[in-house]
Order: structure tokens, then sequence, then C-alpha cells
């Protein structure tokens, strides 16, 4: 039971800080003038905002509490606890930013909850090994390279709206599940025989790459349509994806049979959650860039 608990609460530590971070690097951008959004010197001006770098703080925590998560567990426990950031941030949020989440959006934080907990005691992860051979992980990187190519093709191809968001969305998915599986190998590289070695595995430059590209493509579909077309995109497309190379890469197992129908009627659970979650005011408020300068204040936000 320690060894299952463990994951599990690093994994939930990480999704609380990042959705710290997410609040406060929100509410840092929120104090900078709206004529700085678009200028080189936004970041200058927002290292000079201590609660900006408290935010960067817990971004560095996150991913700390991630790489031991998956350090310690499976992958198909670990990852999927992600979805519970959304939720997160909000409640969070509408503390911090001093915003209402109206009686909708709790209903839906308790759907995304209660979602994540069925799906999860339906599937029971189990078993896996540390590492992966270098012939799994060829059609592994070509296979997760490939879908990104597409999706991101598909999505620059359309203007601005829903199809391209959520096209980029399930892009940066699948690199952040690639970025999980290719840490998951370097931090027990770094476990079993040290630093030295760390920097000598291949995994270790990979996963910086991946995570790169996958904030990158996020960023884009953030800018590119509303919040409520990528975010499912993104919180079932790394839950399904880091699934799947748990069990193609280091052999973890979940369960089947007729455990599938509670498995699918959690992930139904969550995604509904996310989609009316992502509709509240308060989301589309901490998700915005801080490129697209400060938030209307609105002092009753309503769910749509």
């Amino acid at each position: 039971m320690q060894q299952v608990m463990l994951p599990i609460g690093l994994a939930l530590c990480a999704a609380l800080s990042n959705a710290v971070a997410t609040v406060l690097q929100r509410l840092a951008t929120l104090s900078v003038p709206q004529s700085a959004g678009l200028r080189a010197s936004l970041l200058l001006d927002l290292l000079h905002r201590p609660v900006w770098l408290v935010g960067m703080v817990a971004v560095i925590g996150a991913a700390i509490f991630q790489a031991a998560a998956l350090a310690s567990g499976e992958m198909t426990v670990v990852q999927p606890l992600f979805v519970i950031e959304l939720p997160l941030a909000l409640v969070i949020g509408s503390r911090v930013l001093r915003r209402r989440l109206p009686p909708r959006g709790w209903l839906a934080v308790a759907c995304v909850v209660v979602g994540l907990g069925t799906a999860m005691a339906a599937a029971a992860p189990s078993g896996g090994a540390t590492s992966a051979p270098l012939v799994r992980w060829i059609p592994v990187l070509i296979g997760c390279g490939g879908a990104v190519v597409l999706l991101t093709g598909a999505g620059i191809k359309r203007p601005p709206g829903r199809f391209r968001a959520g096209s980029l969305a399930a892009a940066a998915a699948i690199c952040y599940a690639l970025t999980a599986a290719l840490m998951k190998s370097a931090t027990h590289t770094l476990a079993d025989h040290g630093v030295a070695s760390f920097f000598l595995v291949w995994q270790t430059y990979a996963f910086a790459m991946a995570g790169a590209g996958a904030l990158f493509l996020l960023e884009n579909a953030l800018q590119s349509g509303p919040l409520v077309a990528s975010q499912p995109a993104l919180t079932l497309g790394d839950a399904l994806v880091s699934l799947t190379l748990g069990m193609t890469l280091y052999d973890e197992r979940v369960r089947g049979g007729w455990w599938i129908l509670p498995e699918l009627l959690g992930a139904a659970m969550v995604a509904v959650g996310a989609v009316a979650l992502a509709r509240t005011p308060l989301a589309r408020m901490v998700a915005q860039s801080a490129d697209e300068g400060p938030a209307p204040r609105v002092h009753r936000p309503t769910a749509r």
C-alpha cells in the first residue's frame, strides 16, 4: 500500500504545484501594464515581481515532484492524476484572484474528481519495468513524432479557432506524455547509476526537448482558440497517451474485461467536467497568456 500511495502523493503534489504556478503567474501578469504585454521588456518587468518568482519556484517544484513520482511509480498511475490540475487551479484562483467560481463550476470540479477516482479504481494500474530497450523506443518515437507533425500541420493550415486550438493541444498532450515516459527512464538512471550517468543517457536530453516542444505547442493552442477546445484535448490526450506508453514501453497493466465500462464512465465524467470548467470565465482568465495583457476586471463572473 505504501508503495502505491507514495507516487500518488507525489503526483498530486506536482499537480498542486503546477496549479499554484499557473495562478501566481497569471496574478503577476495582471499587474503588468497592458502596453507592456507585447514588448520584450515584459519578462524583465515580471522578474521584479516576487509573486511571479514564487510561481517559477512552484514550476520547478512541480518538475521535481513529477520526476520523483515517475521514479517511484508507474506512468499509468502518475500521469492520469494530472487531470486534477485544472480544478485545483480554478479553486486556488477563485481565492487568490478574488473571483467567484459559480455553482456549475463546483459541480464540474466534483465531476472531474469523481470521474478520475472511478477510472483509476477500475483500471487498478500495476506491474511495470523501470526501463525500456531501444527496440521499443524507436517505434514509439516515430509514432509520437509523426502524430505531433500531423496534428500540428493540420492545425496551422486552419485559421485560428476551435479546430486549430484542439489540434495543437492534442499535439502538446502527446509531447507531455512522451516527456513523462522519457523522464521516467532518465530518473531511474539517476537513481541507479548517479549524476554522471544521468547526463550521458539520451533520454535526459530527449525529455528536455519534448518538454520544450510541449510548452511551445500548448502556448500556441491557448492563443489559437477558446480554452473549451484545447483543455479537453490536453487533459484526456495526455492521460490516454501516457497509459498507452506505460503499457507499451514499461509493461504496465490495467484491468480489462467488464472493468472497461467503469473506466470509460470515469473518462467520460472527466471529459464533461473539463469542458464545463473550461467554459467558466474564471478558467478563461487563469489560462489567458501574458501576451494578451491583463484580463478585464469582472466582479461577478457567471457560467456560460
